[in-house]
């Protein structure tokens, strides 16, 4: 819960970022062109209110301003560093798209993203002081407590003595029995005493970790509680039943418990991997498969009869089968459905075997990121009868299926790519796949792509 400091410091810094972007503006064109409102044209105009909308998009689409972007000066920094590159780049392409490039001189682009940068770092570190002195000396930070000082008690006070919002003023008993008298089934008489002197010594909210069995209290606690006049959290302690990390989350009344921790379920980080999908994927169609399908048109047909591309049924999302694309790098035969390529494969063709050790014969597959079946990163499309096999035999596998697929994903950067006839091989697959589910983020699908492009210059030995 965030004070209502924070939520102050928060829109000030939105308001503050606003300002940088255009006094840095301002300042660059007076260094380039002086006081000289004749050099300031309607264009000119335009480009200011891109520049604000484009700073808005990137600072919302990497949540510069979200609370876990706002704890520390090295995240703090790191997401101002995205935005300001991508701003950038995008500010780059609305300039030499729109035609309005020859207006702006290049020394006035160097100065402003000079100037930009310099100011944000200031600013930063400014917002950065005056929010620690501001929590460490204003007392503005909400005091609590926690019962009992059991491992769950001591994780959350962990938690909270990490965010600069809270001030942990300490324990209450061991453990939550403490709190009940079993004989009379009801409330320790104690209890009200330690919310009163809670109460006392300007302690409003109380967190108490509840275990299954005492759940049935919580109305009864927050009884006392309020008397007493603070504010009581129940934590239901769940760990003792469950083994395996959890996230809940509230639908209406219920409280739904997911075993399973998959960021792609937010709606928001679907959106934004599906817009990366989307951008990525037309660049790598307009500027390379714009020129090189007639190259390999040309290639393909010349050392094999039979079609350009390759249309093959594959597992899916929800595992649901869709056709992948391919350059076809085979010559014409009947178990390119149900047999993987191995080592010295005689089906393969000359032009088939560069493709396929550089993976060009995988760039269709940005047709299918376009059509929407596929993504740029993910777990890799296994032909039918390898899903069915493996799922048999390999626990968990299935789960990798609640993805979209990717052209490229952790486990090949990882050098789990290629031929999978050993079921070592695949489990490790499988591993790094559901590594990639439960701890996805924009900047690693953008690391996984980086990886990608460096390994199609090296030489792997899977890759045939």
């Amino acid at each position: 819960m965030k004070t209502r400091y924070s939520y102050i410091l928060h829109y000030l810094l939105i308001i503050t970022d606003l300002l940088v972007i255009n006094c840095a503006f301002f300042f660059a064109w007076y260094l380039v062109f002086g006081i000289n409102p004749a050099s300031f044209q309607g264009s000119h105009k335009n480009i200011i209110l891109i520049n604000n909308i484009v700073w808005l998009f990137l600072s919302s689409f990497f949540g510069m301003y979200r609370k876990d972007r706002l704890l520390n000066l090295r995240t703090i920094f790191k997401s101002c560093f995205k935005a300001y590159l991508g701003h950038f780049v995008l500010m780059g392409f609305y300039l030499f798209f729109s035609g309005i490039r020859r207006f702006v001189p290049s020394d006035f682009i160097i100065s402003y993203y000079g100037c930009l940068g310099i100011m944000f770092f200031i600013s930063r570190l400014a917002a950065a002081f005056v929010e620690l002195g501001m929590f460490r000396y204003l007392n503005v930070r909400r005091p609590v407590l926690i019962i009992p000082k059991n491992n769950m008690g001591l994780r959350l006070a962990s938690s909270l003595e990490m965010d600069q919002n809270y001030h942990f003023r300490g324990f209450k008993f061991n453990s939550d029995s403490d709190l009940i008298d079993e004989k009379n089934n009801k409330l320790s008489s104690i209890v009200s005493e330690v919310f009163l002197d809670c109460a006392s010594n300007g302690i409003n909210d109380i967190y108490i970790i509840l275990n299954h069995q005492h759940l049935k209290y919580a109305h009864a606690l927050d009884e006392e509680a309020e008397k007493a006049c603070v504010r009581l959290n129940i934590v239901p302690d769940l760990m003792g039943n469950l083994s395996m990390s959890y996230t809940t989350e509230h639908m209406g009344q219920f409280t739904v418990i997911s075993l399973r921790r998959e960021p792609l379920e937010i709606i928001r980080n679907r959106f934004r991997k599906r817009l990366f999908d989307i951008f990525f994927s037309s660049l790598v169609i307009v500027f390379l498969l714009s020129w090189l399908i007639p190259i390999l048109v040309i290639l393909i047909k010349w050392q094999s009869k039979g079609p350009v591309f390759f249309k093959q049924p594959r597992s899916g999302r929800n595992n649901e089968t869709f056709g992948c694309y391919k350059f076809r790098s085979m010559r014409m035969n009947d178990d390119s459905n149900n047999k993987q390529a191995t080592k010295d494969d005689d089906r393969i063709t000359p032009i088939g075997r560069f493709m396929r050790c550089t993976s060009i014969d995988e760039l269709p597959q940005f047709f299918n990121v376009l059509i929407g079946n596929m993504s740029v990163i993910g777990p890799r499309p296994h032909m039918l009868k390898h899903t069915e096999q493996y799922s048999a035999i390999i626990d968990q596998y299935m789960v990798r299926q609640f993805l979209k697929p990717g052209i490229s994903g952790l486990a090949q950067v990882n050098g789990y790519r290629g031929e999978t006839e050993d079921p070592v091989l695949m489990r490790k697959r499988v591993e790094y796949d559901l590594m990639y589910m439960e701890s996805w983020r924009l900047s690693l699908d953008v690391k996984i792509v980086l990886l990608t492009v460096i390994n199609t210059f090296k030489k792997e030995d899977r890759a045939y």
